[in-house]
């Protein structure tokens, strides 16, 4: 494998550690009348937009000024509202209305929905190695959510679900419709400009929620959870993935997802919530291969040579 391809699968596994942690700690920041102390989700989202929109522009301060060009700056605008607008927004929404469970099972379905649109955006194809790995790593990661210990009072919601389905669709659109301006300039410079459209945006239609927060009354814990959500599955996140999306093919970096919750069980084992067994070692290893699978497609640079190889 070359660097470049390593550098990618080695940013897409920190991301989707830091990730994998995101539902669980979410969870406890939001406002739930059984956690009365937390923040709207619409607040979050604030939070999060404005947050990760200081951090890039502070960060571009200290690298090489990249122009960006007009037309490429009305993409950024578009990736912005498919990639963090619609998927953080919701996925903060559907998350305050259902369990972490449900979010974690919906987010499996990012693979298939990258693989068919991959198809239709950068006529990628659909290889048996490819379909195989992602169902592979899909059953994989539903068996290991569904036979997880899960705590009580995180009820389902079809609405919480179905905003969660339609944020997972945003995500897989923005992977694969805007992949060639995503790569076109740093991670930084994507990044910064992403985050400014979805800041404004947040702010304009999130003000008030943002202003009923009782600051004062909020506490450490629930600024620290603030923190990591902000900093860590915002900022820090959203840098690796560009990084990924410049050495590997879209469905590849959706195979990613599956990473989440096997991090996810890991952590619960860790702080003694519950247990882990041959199952789980088996579906987990179901998704490290699915991975590896899809990693190992042919793409269709690769096909086409192949093809021309033959007639030569």
């Amino acid at each position: 494998m070359d660097k470049g391809k390593l550098k990618g699968h080695a940013a897409l596994l920190a991301a989707n550690i830091v990730w994998g942690l995101n539902a669980p700690i979410g969870k406890s920041v939001l406002w739930s009348e059984t956690n009365p102390g937390g923040v709207s989700p619409f607040a979050l989202s604030v939070y999060r937009m404005v947050g990760a929109a200081l951090l890039f522009w502070a960060v571009s301060l200290f690298l090489p000024r990249e122009r960006v060009a007009p037309r490429d700056i009305f993409l950024l605008l578009l990736a912005s509202v498919f990639g963090i607008q619609l998927n953080q927004m919701l996925f903060l929404w559907g998350l305050s209305l259902t369990s972490p469970i449900d979010t974690s099972i919906i987010a499996t379905i990012v693979p298939v929905l990258t693989m068919v649109l991959a198809t239709l955006f950068l006529r990628e194809p659909i290889t048996w190695l490819k379909a195989g790995g992602v169902f592979l790593g899909c059953a994989g990661a539903v068996i290991l959510i569904l036979v997880s210990q899960h705590g009580t009072g995180h009820t389902s919601s079809v609405k919480g679900d179905v905003l969660c389905i339609v944020s997972a669709i945003s995500f897989a659109t923005y992977l694969t419709a805007f992949r060639n301006v995503i790569v076109r300039y740093s991670p930084v410079t994507t990044m910064k400009w992403m985050f400014l459209f979805a800041a404004i945006a947040a702010v304009a239609i999130y003000y008030r929620p943002l202003t009923e927060v009782d600051y004062a009354g909020l506490a450490a814990r629930t600024w620290a959870g603030i923190g990591y959500v902000v900093v860590g599955a915002t900022f820090f996140s959203y840098l690796m993935v560009p990084i990924a999306q410049r050495h590997l093919r879209p469905t590849v970096v959706s195979m990613y997802n599956y990473v989440q919750p096997v991090v996810a069980v890991l952590f619960t084992v860790a702080i003694g919530l519950d247990t882990f067994g041959f199952t789980k070692a088996g579906a987990a290893l179901c998704v490290f291969v699915g991975v590896w699978l899809v990693t190992k497609s042919k793409s269709r640079a690769q096909l086409d040579t192949e093809k021309m190889q033959k007639k030569g």
